[in-house]
């Protein structure tokens, strides 16, 4: 988007209403507008794409839909086809401005939202929601953004659609005022929604509903972090309601969460540009993924509180491309706040180590080097280097089919991180007489009336020191004698390693070299670990979690057990 389309659409009134103390300066850097083109012609290249997915059929049953990959039919799919068509047809620089093309295949889709509606005023996510408020919440947002897009649009063509929207989005206000969630998110998600919808079609019972959820309070630790800890998904996502909600429904107190969880996570960002997910308690833990959804709020937050940082971090993020910020052209086409010019760019973290202890997670970055530590979780130890990332480190052991290791203690004492867990095995004598059952049977009483005997304890210590970005794991296990111990290093697929000894039966799985230094090479980064330990070639112990999908290194012995790994 050039300048000629941008003061087009900034005087027309296309911002939402702005409430509080913002900064009014709307003449966007050239560097930006030759960002919003490139992200107008990356839509356009997909439009093709989106318009083959629609079903055109009239006979069928959705008509209008928007076919997913396994074709089923998303309600949620439409209201983005909407917003995305919606961008090409109202941006002077697509290819598709004022399409009639684009318009027929958004008012079909509009008839199909309208169908898929119930009269509760709610729409499903047939693969798991059905009559979801939140899912339909979902569909809201981007419907209104496309709806006040529409607003400014010239020409009568428009109305047709605007009318199907407006009906829809009505409708799901009714929902969206009385309805109910199931997940922490989901409450700033139908806030966000109802927001918009009150910023379109004024509603007292849209506030009050806001007001009922707000007053539960946002749910964000000291460290902070959001209730989910789902770094790549849902964390950027409440940052996004929070701040819609805070300018919508002034409520600029909502803006304080959202700058305690930006500056939180510039530690939570490895040298190659992911994003640390390792302590999520949604679906996204382990998975791989960069910074984009935090581009949106990175960038607002920088501009409203002139944060040099947050600056630097939106920069850093818009460095990803087109391809992967295209979700944010809308915005950028809704909001002219937005185009507001940066503070100048201050330098973000890259040597430190921070302790996040209500995360259960510590960081450490040594320029291109970081690694964290993670208490409570399987996965008690990552490091990345470049390219080569060591995506897990887990131990298990055999003990009465519960030894996988997850501490129950993490704590810093000197210049060592310490991790432990204690574990009891017990056997179990007759019941009492007083405590058999007349009826049934002695086995179906809790084993906590049975007395205990041959009571065997495992205690299991690591201690993690770093200097420089080396890092040493020191292991200590103890107790119960002759308990077959494995240590899982798992790589990302992709990389190489010194020949290693395979496992037999398991895939990607390899053997450490007995005493050798080992070298896992992706590219050109090198992670090099060791000693290995190797007394045995059982690695998938009874009572351990399955093997991670990943290139595993195992080092094995048994338990008592007092061995160190270098990683570096």
């Amino acid at each position: 988007m050039n300048r000629r389309t941008f003061t087009r659409l900034a005087g027309t009134g296309l911002a939402w209403p702005l409430t509080g103390p913002y900064p009014n300066r709307l003449h966007a850097k050239e560097a930006l507008s030759v960002f919003i083109d490139q992200l107008i012609a990356a839509n356009d290249a997909r439009i093709p794409d989106i318009l083959s997915r629609q079903q055109v059929d009239e006979t069928h049953r959705w008509y209008g839909g928007i076919k997913s990959r396994t074709e089923v039919y998303y309600p949620g799919h439409a209201a983005g086809f909407i917003r995305n068509l919606c961008c090409g047809y109202i941006a002077q620089e697509s290819e598709y401005y004022g399409s009639d093309v684009l318009l027929k295949a958004m008012i079909l889709a509009s008839v199909y939202l309208l169908k898929a509606q119930y009269d509760d005023g709610n729409i499903d996510l047939p693969s798991t929601n059905f009559h979801s408020p939140p899912d339909t919440a979902f569909a809201v947002e981007p419907l209104c953004i496309a709806y006040s897009l529409l607003s400014n649009f010239d020409g009568e063509a428009v109305l047709p659609l605007m009318e199907n929207l407006k009906k829809f989005l009505v409708h799901a206000g009714e929902s969206l005022s009385i309805g109910g969630i199931h997940t922490a998110n989901h409450r700033w998600v139908v806030c966000m929604a109802l927001a918009r919808l009150n910023a379109l079609f004024p509603n007292p019972a849209y506030l009050r509903r806001i007001d009922a959820w707000l007053a539960e309070k946002i749910d964000i630790d000291p460290d902070g972090q959001y209730a989910e800890r789902s770094t790549l998904i849902y964390t950027p996502l409440v940052n996004r309601c929070l701040i819609t909600i805070a300018r919508l429904a002034d409520k600029p107190e909502l803006f304080d969460p959202v700058r305690k969880n930006l500056e939180m996570t510039l530690y939570y960002i490895h040298p190659n540009g992911e994003i640390a997910t390792e302590s999520s308690g949604r679906q996204d833990r382990y998975q791989q993924g960069t910074m984009e959804n935090y581009w949106y709020a990175y960038r607002y937050m920088a501009i409203l509180d002139s944060n040099n940082r947050f600056a630097a971090m939106s920069g850093k993020i818009s460095e990803l491309g087109p391809g992967k910020l295209g979700f944010w052209l809308s915005y950028l086409l809704e909001d002219p706040f937005l185009s507001n010019e940066l503070p100048a760019a201050s330098s973000l973290p890259e040597y430190y180590v921070k302790e996040f202890y209500h995360s259960d997670l510590i960081r450490i970055r040594r320029g291109p080097v970081d690694a964290t530590i993670l208490g409570n979780n399987p996965s008690f130890f990552t490091l990345f280097k470049g390219k080569a990332a060591l995506e897990s480190v887990r131990l298990a052991t055999a003990f009465f089919g519960k030894g996988q290791f997850r501490s129950q203690t993490m704590e810093h004492q000197g210049d060592m991180f310490v991790l432990q867990q204690k574990l009891v095995g017990p056997y179990y004598q007759p019941l009492t007489a007083e405590d058999i059952p007349e009826e049934g049977n002695g086995w179906q009483v809790s084993r906590i009336r049975r007395a205990q005997s041959e009571v065997q304890e495992q205690e299991v210590e690591i201690r993690i020191a770093e200097q420089e970005g080396r890092l040493e794991l020191q292991i200590r296990i103890y107790g119960a004698d002759n308990v077959p111990v494995a240590v899982e290093l798992a790589f990302r697929h992709g990389g190489r390693f010194d020949l290693l000894e395979r496992v037999d039966s398991v895939p990607d799985a390899k053997l450490a070299r007995k005493g050798a230094m080992m070298r896992y090479t992706f590219g050109g980064d090198v992670i090099t670990f060791g000693p290995g330990i190797r007394e045995h070639a059982w690695t998938q112990l009874r009572g351990a979690l399955p093997k991670l999908d990943a290139d595993c290194v195992y080092f094995t012995g048994f338990a008592p057990i007092d061995f160190t790994i270098e990683i570096f």
